[in-house]
């Protein structure tokens, strides 16, 4: 069974977010266009796995031909959602040589003397690369919205920031997948039950989780406005149901998978005369 016979439609067009598109209209627990259950999920990710770490190596090997194309997966959500699992699970089948992870956490004092935007400009990928960004430039409209971080016209500002930003590296080479991984509330309380209950996850729970939990309205509101600001034809955003681990990996994993390929990447031409290198390894 191919990876594509685990869809009963390409799931890009029902995760992407359109004009209108509504968070509170989009079940956290849904599977869209995924007939299958967890088997057949897990059998899906690891025959895409391949797949995509063969389109990495095309785009890898383009670059050192001077194309300058990259990829960047831009991946948001609340806390437990799965954004590690992703890294881990669908990111990790890659090679490690063509990937720049950049995980974005609350702002030195150094990037607060400058723009939102320098520290993100700072760690974008390479001709070449996939960059995954663990949170983002989006924390900014984000937190800074819902705990009043900066005010109004500022947080306006910034909208109006990122889309310039995003327009301009789409631009000049950058492919922009931009997911949010949608949890529902009741999921999060059981899973963030979970780390106190387990010594060997304690390590990742933080007190801070349930003061943000404390705003989860305020979050999706949040969210929603994030949508209908930077959803754009150039930078569209997508809602990935996150309830179940096994389809928010494949759902990006399909993601990934479709933005590579629209590259159309072949196998680099050499610059060297394959048959006269033949006879001299021949000779040698």
């Amino acid at each position: 069974m191919g990876r594509e016979s685990y869809w009963s439609a390409d799931p890009d067009g029902l995760l992407r977010v359109d004009a209108g598109v509504r968070l509170a209209d989009r079940d956290p627990g849904a599977k869209p266009a995924f007939d299958g259950g967890k088997q057949e999920g897990v059998s899906a990710l690891a025959e895409g796995a391949g797949i995509l770490a063969d389109l990495q190596e095309r785009l890898y090997a383009a670059a050192t031909q001077g194309d300058q194309r990259r990829v960047l997966l831009v991946l948001q959500a609340m806390d437990t959602a799965g954004k590690g699992g992703i890294v881990s699970h669908v990111v990790g089948a890659m090679n490690p040589g063509g990937v720049r992870y950049a995980g974005f956490k609350k702002p030195t004092a150094e990037e607060l003397a400058h723009d939102f935007l320098w520290r993100i400009e700072k760690a974008l990928p390479g001709a070449g690369q996939v960059g995954v960004f663990d949170r983002s430039h989006y924390e900014d409209v984000l937190i800074g919205r819902v705990r009043r971080l900066a005010p109004a016209e500022e947080i306006e500002r910034r909208y109006r920031a990122i889309n310039d930003f995003e327009r301009e590296i789409v631009e000049t080479g950058t492919t922009l997948v931009k997911v949010m991984l949608h949890l529902g509330k009741d999921e999060q309380r059981k899973r963030l039950q979970d780390r106190l209950d387990r010594p060997e996850k304690r390590w990742k729970f933080n007190p801070g989780d349930v003061d943000e939990r404390l705003l989860w309205d305020d979050y999706q509101e949040a969210y929603q406005v994030v949508f209908d600001r930077t959803s754009t034809a150039y930078a569209p955003w997508f809602v990935v149901p996150a309830n179940r681990k096994w389809y928010a990996r494949i759902a990006v994993q399909h993601l990934l998978i479709d933005a590579l390929e629209r590259l159309d990447l072949g196998w680099p031409e050499p610059d060297y005369d394959v048959d006269e290198q033949r006879a001299r390894l021949a000779a040698s």
